[in-house]
């Protein structure tokens, strides 16, 4: 009966264990790099961090055609036979551009929270990151190191030591609050976010917008959001931040409208030198159908400095 116990309890072995030495076993549990096709990798999905064809791709592209891809990118397996990419999303692009058929990748089996942990802090090593990547990317950590937690609380015991943005916090070398802020961006519609991207990037040909009034604004509704939108566009105008918490002010009390917004809006500003405003609805018949504000605007300009310079020349003669 001990015997029987005993042949129970042996370890499996295969047939390649008795042909393979330890450090053959060992060398085949490691990771390998190896080159797969770029048209059988798919993109994470939702990834947050955009891939731009800017200077800094094409110098991208330049080091890989003369040197190679030096850092192999991260897949992980699909059922379907293909690999998802987890980090390497800007080297696949470069690829692409280059026209390399290959990317050298370390496949790895993660799970769907391991993946997106991977694929953010990766991205977030990045020099330049716009406010609404950061947003997105805390928000799917947020969301992955919740999942975990869950899963860990099944089978242990133990509390847990920190929250799950205490732990983004510490990585990252931020507040607990200022997480939580850009996690808020979140609920911005796209078009409003993109003003803060604008901000950010100091852009001085597109509408922008601080970030502490656009957390102000993150907690409106999306049909007010979409109100705004349009008396932004119509006023040439962005709010300040003591005109966002008005706005908030109002949406919470059920009272925020199309006209009260505009009120808000046309509030003079401290500080705010007196300024001359044309409303979208008096000036777009004097332009053809499909113009932006933004046109608009720089055909004004134009005129007034033609005008100027009439005016100047005018003078000159008396």
């Amino acid at each position: 009966m001990k015997e029987k116990e005993e042949k129970m309890h042996l370890p499996k072995v295969s047939i390649d264990d008795f042909f393979t030495s330890q450090e053959e076993r060992d060398a085949q549990k490691l990771e390998k790099v190896q080159k797969i096709s770029i048209t059988e990798i798919s993109n994470f999905p939702n990834h947050p961090f955009k891939v731009r064809d800017d200077e800094k791709m094409f110098e991208t592209v330049e080091s890989i055609k003369e040197h190679g891809v030096l850092v192999p990118a991260i897949v992980r397996p699909k059922e379907d036979g293909t690999y998802e990419m987890v980090s390497g999303h800007r080297r696949k692009r470069a690829c692409e551009l280059a026209q390399i058929e290959e990317l050298p990748c370390i496949v790895r089996n993660l799970t769907d929270d391991e993946a997106t942990i991977i694929m953010v802090d990766s991205n977030l090593q990045r020099e330049q990151i716009l406010p609404s990547e950061r947003a997105f990317a805390y928000k799917m950590k947020l969301e992955a190191i919740k999942s975990q937690g869950k899963r860990n609380d099944l089978t242990s015991t133990q509390p847990v030591q920190k929250l799950s943005v205490e732990v983004i916090a510490d990585e990252m070398g931020e507040s607990r609050e200022s997480v939580r802020r850009y996690i808020r961006l979140t609920e911005l519609i796209p078009e409003l976010l993109q003003f803060v991207d604008n901000h950010y990037l100091r852009d001085k040909e597109n509408m922008t917008m601080a970030l502490a009034p656009a957390i102000e604004i993150s907690y409106l509704s999306k049909n007010e959001q979409d109100m705004l939108l349009e008396a932004m566009e119509t006023s040439l105008a962005t709010p300040s931040t003591p005109q966002a918490k008005r706005l908030r002010e109002e949406s919470e009390k059920g009272t925020l409208t199309e006209e009260k917004i505009q009120d808000i809006l046309d509030e003079e500003k401290p500080n705010q030198k007196e300024q001359v405003k044309f409303t979208y609805d008096k000036v777009k018949n004097y332009f053809p159908k499909g113009y932006t504000v933004q046109q608009m605007q720089n055909v004004i300009e134009k005129l007034l400095q033609k005008y100027q310079l009439q005016w100047q020349n005018k003078q000159y003669e008396r």
